[in-house]
């Protein structure tokens, strides 16, 4: 199937900007559906089963790749930066309201991926939300203990996508209707 859905996450930072409104007019201007969307303030033990414990190897990988860009020395191992990450992470997940959303649409999870661009908002190319509207490289959370401040989450692929959508929607909360436009990309 071409038609996929994903899940996107306006974070804290997103929500604190007032750019709510901006972010999701993107996605409705690229043809994307919101099947589902709630405002939440997400508790610590949602929060820890979005980011399970699991992710500490490559949460602490990203870090020490965030140090040598730039060039500082560490004695810490792999897991304590992941584990620092992580709580970073948590933290900044549950200090405001989210805004969760499901989009649906032809190859959904790949086109949200591109539309929002690489994770660390300093390589993010302009033109998309990261490159856009935020300017901290994930680097400069991690040295600071800011977590993820790049203003989204998006799912990284089909798989993931189908695990967070359950994790975040309860089947009542996504709906199946027909936009003005969709005659275009789906035939009846």
């Amino acid at each position: 199937m071409t038609i996929e859905r994903s899940l996107v996450v306006i974070k804290p930072d997103g929500v604190q900007r007032g750019i709510i409104g901006e972010l999701i007019s993107r996605f409705e201007k690229r043809g994307l559906k919101i099947v589902g969307m709630k405002m939440l303030w997400v508790s610590r033990d949602f929060a820890e089963k979005h980011y399970p414990a699991n992710m500490i190897p490559i949460l602490g990988g990203k870090s020490l790749d965030n140090f040598k860009e730039f060039g500082i020395e560490t004695d810490k191992t792999r897991e304590e930066l992941g584990e620092s990450a992580r709580e970073d992470l948590l933290k900044f997940t549950t200090e405001s309201p989210v805004v969760a959303m499901v989009f649906e649409g032809v190859h959904a999870v790949k086109a949200i991926r591109k539309m929002v661009g690489p994770t660390s908002p300093h390589v993010a190319p302009a033109g998309t939300i990261r490159g856009d509207y935020a300017h901290l490289s994930m680097g400069h959370c991690t040295i600071e203990g800011m977590g993820g401040r790049n203003l989204i989450h998006a799912s990284g692929n089909k798989e993931e996508a189908e695990k967070e959508i359950a994790l975040w929607f309860s089947v009542d909360e996504l709906f199946n209707y027909k936009r003005a436009d969709e005659k275009h990309v789906i035939k009846e």
